[in-house]
């Protein structure tokens, strides 16, 4: 189930080989897909995540309890930070028009 509220909502987990492929069949029907690895390949879990639209405000902000997550957001431009507690990484996304998916490696 969705977590969040209105129009910016998520749902994370894609650990074990069911559901990851159920995550990532969904991934199509999300307007933006996040995706935590390590630098061997290895799926990162407990993620902090914030994101941030283009005027600042935080749209969504929550712990990843999966190597996958599904975001529903607004269209527009956006910047996801990702901490993984010992290193984190920005990228910015622009969402709507199908669906994106944003790799983090850390």
């Amino acid at each position: 189930a969705m977590r969040g509220e209105g129009a910016a909502r998520y749902v994370c987990g894609g650990i074990g080989s069911d559901e990851s492929t159920a995550f990532r069949a969904s991934m199509k029907d999300h307007p933006l897909a996040l995706l935590f690895a390590r630098a061997d390949g290895a799926y990162e879990a407990d993620v902090a995540v914030s994101i941030q639209d283009d005027k600042n405000t935080t749209a969504l902000a929550f712990r990843a309890s999966g190597p996958v997550c599904l975001i529903d957001l607004p269209a527009g431009k956006y910047v996801v930070n990702a901490d993984a507690g010992r290193t984190s990484k920005t990228q910015s996304v622009t969402v709507g028009g199908g669906s994106k998916s944003v790799d983090f490696r850390f």
